[in-house]
């Protein structure tokens, strides 16, 4: 029987996430996952696909917060959530995601400068709102699916099985954290949640909604930011995981009932 062994929460989009022995199941994702984003002077996000060195920007849990930390640089306090009626913060911004415009709140000036002389040049840190709804895009979407500043769905699903069989095929083996999942389970056989359809999990419940399109992000060596010089692990996964519309590991989720999840809890496939 397969179970949950690890929980990832990234509060901001693209920095190395945080590690949790339990998460809240909201609509969009696990309370706090993708709430805030990097943006440039024009509002398009930032990520690691253009900036591998944002795998150095620490984020963790802090008293009612966040902590964000980098080498050589003091660390920023950042508070759980902002709104634009909050006289600290820098208003309301219209921000690029993908193809999409969408309205989020900008943090204070110091904030921005932080992270300005961080990147080395000007951007700013957002925040989403929690009465903003984002669609989810993806065709097997319902449509009240939302999703918070993540690529396209709440959560993603990765087995230890299927990243251990691809360790096998490398000759640098690579970690979970270069896949950046929620939820990692055990399971059976090396790709098993390929043919999963839906699962239950603690209190939560979910549709395995579409496998997830892998990227040059996974490139990314996520303890040292550099980017890997052979293409790995995406050359290999490209030999025996391509498909049509791309290379593709792990599971992308849709929530469908919501609640608490904790590391150890049993994955029930219905």
């Amino acid at each position: 029987m397969a179970e949950v062994s690890r929980i990832f929460v990234y509060p901001i989009k693209s920095c190395r996430g945080i590690e949790v022995e339990a998460a809240e199941v909201e609509a969009r994702g696990l309370a706090g996952d993708r709430r805030y984003m990097l943006v440039d002077a024009n509002g398009r996000f930032l990520t690691q696909r253009r900036y591998p060195q944002m795998a150095l920007i620490h984020v963790g849990l802090d008293a009612g917060g966040y902590i964000v930390e980098s080498a050589g640089r003091k660390p920023l306090k950042l508070p759980r959530s902002i709104s634009i009626d909050d006289p600290d913060a820098g208003g309301s911004c219209q921000v690029r995601i993908w193809s999409e415009t969408i309205e989020a709140c900008l943090a204070n000036a110091d904030t921005n400068i932080w992270f300005s002389e961080l990147m080395g040049f000007a951007c700013g840190l957002v925040h989403m709102s929690d009465d903003l709804h984002r669609p989810v895009l993806h065709e097997p979407a319902q449509f009240d699916d939302e999703v918070s500043f993540a690529d396209g769905a709440p959560l993603l699903l990765l087995s230890e099985a299927s990243l251990g069989d691809l360790n096998t095929r490398l000759e640098r083996p690579v970690t979970i954290r270069h896949f950046r999942p929620n939820l990692v389970v055990t399971a059976d056989a090396p790709y098993a949640e390929d043919d999963w359809s839906r699962i239950e999990v603690g209190e939560a419940a979910f549709d395995v909604a579409w496998p997830c399109s892998r990227c040059i992000l996974t490139t990314v060596d996520p303890e040292t930011g550099e980017r890997a010089d052979d293409g790995e692990p995406m050359a290999t996964l490209k030999t025996y995981r391509q498909r049509e519309r791309g290379v593709y590991l792990g599971q992308n989720l849709l929530p469908r009932r919501l609640g608490r999840i904790a590391r150890g809890d049993a994955v029930g496939l219905q």
